[in-house]
């Protein structure tokens, strides 16, 4: 019978705490004590009652946190009962925040979560496509014909299939930053040191060389077996990269700006055949025009001429990062190039 009444104090507690900010407090518990008959005729029951005080006491949070995730679902089943336009409204998070409005500067209602407007941006389309950073030394010559080398099987495989080759290109390029900025980050942790900007430079690029994939993915579909290659090939080249950026940063950042130089050819080449009419030069997509802020009816051309300007800046950063490494210098005592994709 003790049990019985701990069961019905706690149930009435929290079908108050529902209707109060503190579910579990002394108050409601004493309440609910004082206004239950059968708690003075049932043996023990002042000492069952104490207990049940001293957990709520003891477990605020946890209780208060069950409650209000009733709370919600009970918010929500009425919202869907209630039928008519409450159907529409989207469904509030586990704690019951309703996700922000965001819009664009004409108001229109903004439809991508993947990135918000405040991370879009204009492209640089002046910047200096015929840099390249020459050999001057044996590691120079190993990352550049390193990189060389990797070409040889993409032409192969792909020949003038840019749209796939692009693909490709985007999801062995996206992986480089995402290394780097994760292995500066621990490093960060570990000496209790600031980055210098390079770990947020680093992982933006690798955010940016995604949204390059997610653009791609618009405008051509991959087949079976080239998902199956993406799969393969970074598998091996996030491995590959790990270990190489443990060794020597400074060839792996070397690397990454010859394998920019290479991707500036390849987006050169498929612009023209774009222009020769050997590819269609279909609408950009929708995703492509809010990312690079191009105009409505921008084009397939006008994506890959972003996408180009993008490679570049990454080939510039890199090779910097570099640079900084070969003079013997930390990444962090330089600050990162930040602002630009």
């Amino acid at each position: 019978m003790a049990s019985k009444l701990s069961t019905l104090v706690l149930r009435q507690v929290v079908s108050r705490g529902h209707q109060a900010s503190r579910p579990f407090s002394t108050i409601a518990v004493r309440s609910v004590l004082v206004n239950d008959r059968s708690a003075s005729l049932l043996p023990g029951a002042a000492d069952q009652a104490g207990w049940v005080w001293f957990a709520a006491r003891l477990y605020p949070a946890r209780a208060s946190s069950t409650v209000a995730a009733k709370g919600v679902v009970g918010q929500e089943e009425a919202t869907s009962a209630a039928g008519g336009d409450e159907k529409d409204k989207k469904m509030v998070s586990y704690w019951g925040i309703a996700p922000p409005k965001v819009a664009k500067e004409d108001g229109t209602e903004w439809k991508w979560n993947s990135f918000r407007p405040w991370e879009t941006y204009s492209p640089n389309l002046e910047v200096d496509l015929r840099k390249h950073h020459p050999t001057s030394n044996f590691l120079d010559k190993f990352a550049y014909y390193t990189v060389k080398s990797m070409r040889v099987p993409t032409d192969i495989f792909f020949q003038r299939r840019y749209g796939c080759r692009a693909m490709m290109l985007e999801t062995v390029a996206a992986v480089p930053g995402m290394v780097a900025g994760m292995l500066l980050h621990c490093k960060s942790l570990r000496r209790f040191e600031h980055s210098g900007g390079w770990i947020k430079t680093l992982l933006e690029e690798a955010e940016n060389e995604r949204m390059h994939l997610m653009t791609f993915m618009e405008v051509s579909q991959p087949r079976w077996y080239e998902r199956a290659l993406v799969f393969a090939v970074q598998g091996v080249f996030f491995n590959a990269y790990f270990l190489l950026y443990m060794i020597s940063p400074k060839l792996a950042h070397r690397i990454v700006g010859y394998l920019e130089e290479e991707a500036i050819h390849s987006y050169t080449e498929f612009l023209k055949e774009i222009d020769n009419g050997n590819i269609e030069n279909v609408p950009a997509p929708a995703i492509a025009i809010d990312y690079w802020r191009l105009p409505a009816d921008s084009t397939l051309r006008d994506v890959v001429l972003a996408v180009r300007a993008d490679e570049a800046h990454h080939r510039d950063v890199n090779h910097f990062a570099s640079d900084i490494h070969c003079q013997g210098h930390q990444l962090r005592e330089t600050p990162a190039p930040l602002g630009y994709h």
